[in-house]
């Protein structure tokens, strides 16, 4: 039996027992993971998802945390006074071993779901950004004698123009329009500060999730975000 699941943007078929790369989870090595996207079961009977198939699963015990091969990067801009630069990265990836397929039952196996370490770093800086709600105060009893005041009308609900309370505006980022804008808040970017934090895994994560190939940091938006919050 086999199955093609779906993590870091990437699809890969699996048996059990196989070892493979996929983009850096949030686990340490020892742990078992689930990946819940599964496109496809083969074997006995093939199932399709529509995308994903319901209940299906694979479970998978991480190995370790590696680094993937060294990719360099030259870039020459022949009329900008001959700007040349060299950069070199290294992806961070996870090693994995395929420990079974579930064909059913995997939303309620309680196995650790397979998150990106990226995504996980995202989730940690939104959750810090949201402000704490303030303890509802008590109602202080009406003295004696005192005539109970009217009821207010409520106030008709105002249109939904405006952003979402406590996230900024990145359209004052360069290359940043209202198109791009949503993808961002999409993807749960709402706050300068939380693209200010961004290393090159996260970098490198989005450039790959909004197929941007590089224009990150072309447009310097970590250096424009860290300038916002310190101005």
């Amino acid at each position: 039996m086999f199955a093609v699941l779906k993590t870091g943007g990437k699809q890969y078929r699996v048996q059990d027992g196989d070892v493979l790369k996929v983009e850096k989870l949030a686990a340490e090595a020892g742990e078992t993971v689930q990946f819940n996207d599964i496109m496809m079961l083969g074997g006995d009977k093939t199932v399709i998802g529509t995308p994903q198939v319901d209940g299906a699963a694979v479970q998978a015990e991480v190995i370790d945390q590696i680094k993937g091969d060294k990719v360099i990067h030259f870039v020459k801009r022949r009329r900008k006074h001959s700007s040349k630069r060299t950069k070199g990265h290294r992806q961070q990836l996870t090693l994995l071993r395929v420990t079974s397929i579930l064909a059913s039952g995997g939303d309620k196996s309680g196995v650790k779901a397979a998150i990106g370490a990226g995504a996980a770093g995202v989730a940690a800086v939104v959750a810090a950004d949201k402000p704490k709600k303030a303890a509802p105060k008590k109602a202080a009893a009406p003295k004696a004698g005192a005539k109970p005041k009217a009821e207010a009308k409520p106030k008709p609900a105002k249109k939904a123009d405006a952003p979402a309370a406590g996230a900024d505006d990145l359209k004052e980022l360069s290359g940043v329009g209202p198109a791009l804008e949503k993808k961002l808040h999409a993807a749960g970017v709402t706050s300068f500060a939380q693209i200010a934090a961004w290393g090159a895994d996260d970098i490198a994560e989005f450039d790959d999730k909004l197929s941007f190939k590089g224009r990150i940091e072309r447009e310097g938006w970590v250096a424009q975000a860290k300038a916002k919050l310190e101005g």
